[in-house]
């Protein structure tokens, strides 16, 4: 049996068929015109996402190295990782936000909506801890003051990755 071509259809103009618009089945990850992507097709704010995500979920791991898997909510551990007292309840906080990350970098609006949340939950971390560091009765996450400048730093992060506009060209 001899090769045939599939033959021209009068909407792909690549085939000699129809007009110089965009064909309706155009890929649009592989477009490079669309404002705020890179040339992957992804966001800046969801790889800032990703990076986050990482960032926490290596942190939550890496906190069970020094703190293990008891004393869950001791309110002063003395245990520090890169300076942030952590107990174990901490360390499992850091894991959901990171996998949360890495759950939703995937899609501009996923990566948003993490980034508002990252944001919202942030932002009354550093407000609890201004008041948790002193008082050992509420302070169940083993805050300290490095903490609280990390929570206002993410909260600005997740401000960012929420509404971190399209790229003009």
């Amino acid at each position: 049996m001899a090769y045939q071509p599939a033959p021209r259809r009068a909407d792909n103009p690549s085939q000699g068929g129809g007009s110089n618009a965009t064909s309706a089945t155009s890929n649009p990850r592989t477009s490079t015109s669309t404002p705020g992507k890179t040339r992957s097709g992804r966001h800046p704010a969801q790889y800032l996402a990703l990076i986050f995500g990482l960032a926490y979920t290596v942190a939550g791991i890496a906190g069970f190295f020094v703190t293990g898997f008891t004393d869950w909510v001791d309110t002063n551990t003395g245990e520090t990782l890169l300076g942030l007292e952590v107990n174990p309840l901490h360390n499992v906080v850091h894991l959901v936000i990171g996998l949360g990350g890495l759950a939703l970098w995937w899609t501009l609006g996923g990566a948003r909506t993490y980034g508002a949340l990252v944001f919202l939950g942030y932002a009354a971390a550093f407000v609890y801890g201004l008041f948790a560091v002193d008082d050992n009765d509420i302070n169940f996450l083993s805050f300290n003051p490095p903490d609280n400048w990390l929570h206002l730093g993410s909260a600005v992060v997740g401000l960012v990755i929420a509404v971190l506009p399209p790229k003009r060209r």
